[in-house]
């Protein structure tokens, strides 16, 4: 029983405050429903995308793969020896990003309120659409409908009246499916899941929980806010909170992403500079590539480098004026491989990000005094148009074609 009668939870709604509505929409098994939409013939079966390389990592799983245990962020290897049969399929960040601006436009066209968290998922406040769009769930349903009739691609949707509840019917509902929470079913819903649902509560802290003999959202709820203080910290009040359901947050509408990157982990590890040269013109071209498919712009460029003893050092420098071309930062991050100095260890792990983002349809892109940096830009610009018609390999620098890979 919560302090306020039973299934209330503190902090209830009161007379006359306007209930809301949020919706957590999150794209089933995001890259791999790409994908299949050109490899139809893939689909039942474990499909796997990232790298074939043994130190790279699962990126995106279909759920047949899953079924054998392979799962996002697990070392190819290891999901290679839990799911031999699975085909794996080289990520093409820049269709995937692309594919997602398209999702984000339908959110768009359901309500101003959208708030991104990553390029298959977002937030939605639907709650002033209902007069034009009709109760929630059918504007579920149309989302849904949208998304696999424009994009080809399926969509779990969750929804209630707070972000952390519409989080976890989205989770519960998946693959392809709709979970309504309403308000009144809101408390007792929670209280039937386990402890680990909630927002905080990792694996180290469900075992600080279970020993004290809490397993299950309904054990939170029951215990003292003084007695989670003292077991969690500060962290206990927040988790008691969400044990009731209760999480104020607003949707933010406009949140950019503070930065677009790529990095790579080499086979073998390397101390060979021209190596690491051709591998930062790599990465420079598919960070530009994904600035300009987002419409953004850089101040600040960052080079990060991981040794063989998976020591980490990462090195910046903010240019004068914003870029979002390949060859610009990779002038930048030779400089900041440079400023390194002498390695003692070779390299594992190698990366380009783009940071201090801004719009650039807002910013002013000066012409540097030197020409050939604004003529960098329109090849680059003329590169994105062949790659939209034809794939991201059709035209390379020179330096990045594979060995033998000229016309036959």
């Amino acid at each position: 029983m919560g302090p306020e009668g039973k299934n209330q939870p503190p902090g209830a709604l009161l007379p006359g405050r306007r209930r809301k509505c949020i919706m957590h929409v999150d794209m089933d098994a995001f890259y791999v429903s790409v994908e299949l939409r050109t490899r139809p013939e893939l689909r039942g079966k474990p499909v796997i995308v990232g790298f074939p390389a043994d130190r790279s990592v699962v990126l995106s799983a279909s759920y047949e793969a899953r079924a054998f245990g392979v799962k996002s962020a697990m070392p190819m290897a290891v999901a290679s020896r839990m799911c031999p049969q699975a085909v794996i399929i080289e990520p093409r960040h820049k269709l995937y990003y692309e594919v997602s601006a398209q999702l984000m436009a339908i959110f768009g066209s359901v309500t101003e309120l959208v708030e991104p968290l990553s390029v298959d998922e977002a937030f939605l406040d639907v709650t002033g659409a209902i007069r034009r769009l009709g109760p929630p769930r059918g504007i579920g349903e149309m989302i849904r409908r949208q998304v696999a009739s424009e994009l080809g691609i399926t969509a779990s949707v969750g929804i209630a009246e707070s972000k952390f509840v519409a989080k976890i019917a989205s989770t519960r509902c998946k693959p392809d499916g709709l979970l309504l929470i309403g308000p009144d079913e809101t408390v007792p819903y929670l209280h039937s899941l386990p402890v680990g649902a909630l927002w905080g509560v990792g694996a180290k802290t469900a075992d600080v929980l279970a020993k004290m003999g809490i397993r299950t959202v309904a054990d939170v709820a029951a215990t003292p806010v003084a007695t989670l203080k003292r077991m969690l910290g500060a962290t206990g009040e927040h988790v008691h909170q969400l044990s009731w359901g209760i999480d104020h947050r607003a949707v933010t509408p406009v949140r950019l992403e503070k930065s677009i990157g790529a990095e790579e982990t080499f086979a073998v590890d390397t101390a060979d500079d021209a190596v690491l040269h051709r591998e930062l013109l790599r990465l420079s071209h598919r960070t530009a590539s994904r600035l300009r498919s987002s419409g953004m712009v850089a101040r600040t460029i960052a080079l990060k480098l991981r040794f063989a003893d998976f020591s980490t050092i990462t090195r910046s420098r903010t240019v004068h004026t914003p870029v979002d071309s390949a060859q610009l930062i990779y002038s930048v991050a030779l400089q900041l491989l440079e400023s390194v100095g002498e390695r003692t260890m070779t390299v594992r792990l190698v990366g380009v990000r783009a940071e201090q983002l801004e719009d650039a349809a807002r910013t002013s892109l000066q012409l540097s005094i030197d020409r050939r940096d604004e003529n960098w830009r329109a090849a680059e610009q003329a590169l994105d148009e062949v790659a939209r018609k034809f794939g991201s390999k059709s035209v390379l620098p020179a330096r990045l074609m594979e060995p033998g890979a000229g016309p036959e």
